[in-house]
This record gives structure tokens, sequence and C-alpha cells, in this order.
């Protein structure tokens, strides 16, 4: 799959000979270099981009829009702030037609999952930024999607609850079994929740390396300090620092032509 990006003056290859496969059930996570095409491959994904070469296929269909079978999960929650956390959580189900008692009840159903319940009535801004991701998490969940895409959704939370969220993902996932394709640009965040970690070389996007993480679930965030995450980390480290520099210095080469 390629993708090439309009702008003045032509257009930009952002996307390069993309060729990935994602297991139902399967966690892979997204990690490259600013500017490598992460968010481009997955808004594909999601339907909201078309290729322009190449084609995305879910259980045997071509993407060709957004879809009920995939939902998005962005780093902004995108909470309506005049609704309670039960009323954003029920508006995907609301915009399908359905909206009833059996809506209701599983609305609060994911409310629990996510760790919500004694919240319902509240409104966005008397929640947290955790919270408040959950909210966005039990939205995306209650549409019942096959897919669930998440674009750097802990990147705005502070380090301790971004932790502490990283763990609570697992367990909703786990629970939830659903496939879940993660963009991030930390490292540890990629390994501790991943199956597989896919990295994507510098611009124009390629899938320069697949990691797979052979960590045994259900993971405590202490697993982090043990000997063979620290080496994935290692590994994976190296291979993104020469795409990193790769970046800076095309980065650079732009910048004095367009001087």
């Amino acid at each position: 799959m390629e993708y090439y990006q309009p702008r003045t003056g032509g257009r930009l290859l952002a996307l390069d000979n993309v060729n990935l496969a994602v297991e139902e059930g399967e966690f892979v996570t997204i990690v490259g270099p600013s500017g490598c095409g992460k968010t481009t491959f997955i808004n594909i994904a999601d339907g909201l981009l078309k290729p322009t070469g190449g084609k995305i296929m879910l259980d045997g269909k071509e993407v060709k829009g957004p879809g009920l079978d995939r939902a998005m999960v962005f780093q902004d929650p995108c909470l309506l702030p005049w609704r309670t956390v039960l009323k954003n959580v029920l508006f995907g189900m609301e915009c399908q037609g359905r909206d009833g008692a059996k809506e209701k009840d599983r609305a609060l159903n994911f409310i629990k999952l996510v760790g919500l319940s004694g919240f319902e009535d509240h409104y966005p801004h008397e929640l947290s930024g955790g919270m408040q991701q959950r909210c966005n998490l039990a939205r995306a969940l209650t549409v019942d999607p096959e897919i669930l895409i998440m674009d750097e959704p802990f990147a705005a939370l502070d380090a301790q609850t971004r932790e502490i969220m990283q763990m609570e993902l697992l367990r909703i996932w786990n629970e939830a079994k659903k496939t879940v394709l993660f963009i991030t640009h930390q490292i540890n965040e990629a390994i501790y929740l991943a199956d597989r970690v896919i990295i994507f070389g510098a611009r124009p996007g390629r899938v320069k390396d697949v990691l797979k993480i052979d960590i045994p679930r259900p993971r405590k965030l202490s697993v982090k300090r043990e000997k063979q995450f620290l080496e994935y980390e290692d590994h994976l480290w190296n291979l993104i620092e020469e795409e990193v520099k790769k970046t800076m210095v095309a980065d650079q080469v732009v910048h004095n032509i367009d001087a």
C-alpha cells in the first residue's frame, strides 16, 4: 500500500509499500520517528483516507470508508461537554439508532469495565484526564468494533497516570477480546502492551522491522524492570535511533532548500 499526501506544488510520498497483516485478537503497536506516516496509516485503516495505491482488507472485504467494524480512540478524548459519562458512552449507539434499555445496560457494563462505576452522572470537566480517556474507551467499545484503533491515547497524561492506563488497557483488552492497533512514541509502552511491535522507517513510511514480544501475559508494570524487557527496549531503540537520524537529516535538507 502507498499514499501520496497532497501539498502545494505537487505531492509527498507519505507511505511506500506498506504490507502488514494483523491477526484477530492481536495487540499490535506501531512506533517510528515523527512524520513517518504512522497516523496516516491508521487513518487509512479506519477509512478516513483512501490509499493512492494498494488496499486495506478486513475479513476479506476492502475498506473503502469508515465503518462500524472499526472504532478510533484519539489522543484527545473528544467527549461532549454537555453530556454526562453515561450519555457520552451511549452516544455511539445513539448514532446507530440504538437507544433503549438494552443499550443503557450495555453502556453501564462498559463503564464498569473501564472502572468508572459511580461516575455515570459526572460531566467531562469533573473527570481527570485518565478518567476522560476511560470514558472515551468505553464509548468506543460499546459499538462492538472488530478493531480498536488508538492514536497515542495516553500522550497527554502524566507519567504515573499513563502507566496505570497501560495496565488498565491490557485488562480491558483481555476481557473485551478486541484486535488493537496502537500508535505510540514511547518505546517501553509499545513493548509492554504488544504482541508485536511494528517499526516504521523514516519518511516515506515503510515497515522497517517487526518485533515479536515473547513476554508472558498477564503483565505487571514491574516487568519493565526485567532483563528480557530491557533487552527488547535496547534493541528497539537501536532500530528507531537510526530512523530518527535519517528524519533529522531529511528535515534539514528541506529547510535549506526552502530557505
